[in-house]
């Protein structure tokens, strides 16, 4: 038997045939060594190569990073390691949701705010239609990739340059619908202190999916739309209705009217705005709407009076982080090959790794 180690190849004179008491075929070594009847690489290699498969940009670079540790191994073979451990990660996921999360840390205090952020961002996949020299279907398509993030208040800080880092957080990304991405937040938050928090924040770019998850696992929790995107759709109201010269001025009173505890004056005055015709009218249309929409989930001035956040900066750097991987030039993805990708990389962000190798 050979098998590929950390260390070279290693080859050895084992034992294999039929098992008398259970009559299949078999090698009692591998079954020691706790080794699949075709694997051959160790499972100390197979830890170091798939996670250097999610710690890289792709596949290639993966191979190239192992060629470094003297590893000579393919992108295939990476890939067809990934879509193995991949399936057994997202098995793993599923028996996990089917029993009550076990808080990792219950001797921590309780935290005054637990937060939780969820957006989305487009990857490209491949169409029915995809290598196909004549067709009429697409051969791109894009989808959606939900993404959701928690931590606690105090897991948040500053750098001396003011940048913002979280100390701890978990990361949950989906490519169906937004209830399933809740229900996978949900019980990674309960095992890292959600149920123990004495309020919850929810923060979103104003995607109706958003408050859907919401309003499906934290009932009473206290939405905030993102500040950040309210006032993109500010912008695009003052463009829809002065001239350029004149929207900056516009713009800003209506923010600081938002920001700074003024938004019943904000929104009366969005509301007294004069229907249009064209396309300046459509646009006040639109954003009329989204602003009244969101009437109740813009309370800025209190939540950053209690030391809260405004914006939704944690959620959007783990999606551009995602980008990196899922949305690089000349990927084509299928919804298997996502799935299996990010089965593992959640596998070692949100601390389910060795499970994957030493399951209970």
């Amino acid at each position: 038997m050979s098998l590929s180690t950390g260390v070279g190849v290693l080859r050895f004179k084992v034992w294999d045939g039929l098992d008398a008491g259970t009559g299949k075929w078999g090698c009692p070594m591998r079954q020691r060594w706790a080794l699949g009847p075709h694997q051959e690489m160790s499972p100390a290699l197979e830890d170091k190569l798939a996670f250097t498969v999610t710690a890289t940009g792709s596949y290639e670079e993966a191979a190239a990073v192992a060629q470094k540790w003297n590893c000579e191994v393919d992108d295939s073979t990476l890939h067809a390691l990934t879509r193995r451990l991949g399936t057994r990660a997202e098995s793993q996921t599923q028996e996990r949701l089917k029993i009550l999360a076990a808080e990792r840390t219950p001797q921590r205090a309780a935290s005054k705010l637990a937060v939780l952020m969820m957006d989305g961002y487009l990857a490209r996949y491949r169409g029915p239609g995809y290598g196909k020299k004549k067709t009429k279907k697409k051969r791109v398509e894009w989808h959606e990739i939900k993404t959701g993030v928690f931590y606690l208040q105090e897991q948040a800080a500053r750098t001396e340059g003011g940048r913002g880092l979280l100390s701890e957080k978990v990361v949950v990304c989906w490519q169906g619908e937004g209830v399933e991405l809740g229900r996978r937040l949900h019980w990674e938050a309960l095992r890292r202190g959600l149920g123990r928090a004495e309020h919850i924040l929810v923060l979103g770019d104003g995607a109706a999916w958003i408050w859907n998850v919401a309003a499906d696992r934290w009932a009473n929790a206290v939405e905030l739309l993102d500040f950040f995107h309210a006032s993109e759709h500010l912008w695009e109201l003052g463009r829809a209705l002065y001239p350029e010269e004149q929207v900056q001025e516009w713009v800003e009173s209506r923010l600081h009217e938002l920001r700074h505890g003024e938004e019943e004056k904000f929104l009366a005055k969005i509301k007294r705005l004069k229907p249009r015709r064209g396309q300046a009218g459509e646009t006040i249309r639109k954003q009329k709407h989204y602003f009244a929409n969101h009437a109740e989930r813009m309370h800025y001035q209190e939540i950053a009076q209690r030391g809260w956040p405004i914006g939704s900066g944690a959620v959007e750097s783990a999606c551009s982080g995602r980008q990196g991987r899922f949305k690089r030039r000349g990927q084509f993805w299928t919804h298997v090959g996502v799935g299996h990708l990010e089965a593992l990389i959640e596998a070692r962000q949100n601390n389910h790794w060795d499970e994957l190798w030493f399951a209970a």
